[in-house]
């Protein structure tokens, strides 16, 4: 019997939102228009990068060894392209205003004080060891240290910003290692090729593999997990309205003089919810594997790991349901809840890490992060997607997902009786 009713009042939800058809459409439509503008933003972003460079102003002042080898270094990266015809005042203006992103300034006689300054402390150095050398030269003055300016745009990323000072700080520490190096060699007269001295320590990426391939992460194994998460959670808008509107049309009242318990009125909710939330996602997946190809982006692969992404669906979409039925429920009007469901699930986003990785929020927002049922979902997703885990390596994020759900509705349960206690 309880079944019977379970399934009527699935029957009622299909047709309440039948007479919504474009709210339904939006709730489909807006995900997958979301979904594939940010995945395009940000592939065309990182293409951008690699296959077009960023001018640049370069004023090389020193016009010799060391400037030369920055700007060889500079334009063998194939990122920058150097414009030269600038003074330091101009190219400051042009900067600042907002026409370049960044202006390096060469100082003048940066070769000729760098020499100076190692070539003394070399020799001191090996005059330390009993040595012979050049007396004259161990008392020449060591010139004060000389300063590249850097311009950028003040409206440049942060994170541009410091990659481009680390490349620089880089270059300038490669071209003093290889002038102390020849310093070295000059005073002790060995004759071993330069070239042939390597770096003893470099960095190589170690990546998981599938097979004997590398699987390299991108952007849609981030954007499809991350978007579908959050068009999930913004059916809390339209399932709070729901409810809403039952309770100004009077729906509410009928349901509960009925002799159908409250909580299945509940459960029929979640049940259809659940199967717009599952839609949702297929349809996100389905756009990531046959859309994004033509697109000119990466495939998104879900090889063996359908069956745990939609665990997770169902387990998130459960969590976004709790939720919007306790807004439904303490809000009066559709004036309330609309404004505030949409809003809410903005901020849940945002403190999920949706928006900006939680690794890069204050260590205070880190805290708060654990508690987002958007950031256990992404952990879930992100789980099995990128770092290979079953279920049983999800089953923390879904545990929490779940119970969730069920203080929620306990909460909008609880809340109903009493303001409906006689």
């Amino acid at each position: 019997m309880l079944l019977y009713k379970l399934w009527r009042s699935f029957v009622k939800e299909i047709l309440l939102l039948k007479r919504d058809i474009g709210g339904i459409v939006i709730i489909f439509v807006m995900p997958l228009l979301l979904i594939i503008t940010i995945t395009l933003i940000q592939d065309s972003t990182f293409k951008n990068l690699e296959g077009s460079k960023i001018p640049i102003i370069f004023i090389d002042n020193d016009k010799s060894e060391v400037s030369k080898n920055i700007k060889q270094e500079l334009e063998s990266s194939k990122t920058f392209e150097l414009l030269t015809n600038f003074t330091e005042q101009s190219a400051q203006n042009a900067v600042f205003g907002g026409d370049y992103q960044m202006a390096i300034v060469i100082p003048k006689n940066l070769t000729k004080d760098i020499n100076s300054n190692i070539d003394s402390k070399v020799q001191t150095i090996v005059s330390s060891f009993g040595l012979e050398t050049d007396s004259s030269a161990v008392k020449k003055t060591v010139s004060k240290a000389k300063d590249i300016h850097l311009y950028f745009d003040p409206a440049t990323n942060i994170g541009f910003k410091n990659n481009v000072m680390n490349a620089v700080n880089k270059m300038v520490f490669e071209i003093e290692n290889k002038k102390i190096y020849k310093a070295f060699q000059d005073q002790l007269g060995t004759t071993e090729n330069l070239e042939e001295n390597k770096n003893l320590i470099s960095f190589k990426e170690i990546t998981p593999k599938k097979g004997n391939m590398d699987v390299m992460p991108n952007s849609v194994q981030h954007n499809v997990p991350a978007w579908a998460l959050f068009a999930i959670f913004f059916i809390v808008v339209p399932l709070s309205i729901n409810l809403v509107k039952e309770k100004s049309q009077g729906t509410s009242v009928r349901a509960r003089i009925s002799p159908t318990p409250y909580f299945i009125h509940i459960l029929g909710k979640t049940f259809t919810y659940l199967i717009i939330c599952v839609i949702q996602f297929l349809l996100m997946v389905a756009v990531g594997i046959y859309l994004f190809p033509y697109m000119d982006l990466p495939q998104f692969d879900v090889t063996g790991k359908m069956l745990q992404l939609i665990v997770v669906t169902l387990f998130s979409g459960l969590a976004a349901i709790g939720f919007g039925v306790l807004l439904g429920t303490v809000a009066d009007t559709q004036e309330q809840s609309a404004p505030f469901g949409a809003t809410s699930v903005v901020v849940l986003a945002a403190v999920g890490g949706i928006w900006v990785p939680v690794f890069l929020m204050p260590e205070f927002m880190q805290t708060i992060a654990k508690f987002s049922p958007m950031n256990w979902g992404l952990n879930a997703y992100y789980d099995i997607i990128l770092r290979n885990s079953g279920i049983g390596g999800i089953a923390k994020e879904i545990t929490f997902l779940f119970l969730f759900y069920v203080a929620m509705v306990a909460i909008s349960l609880f809340y109903e009786r009493k303001q409906n206690a006689v």
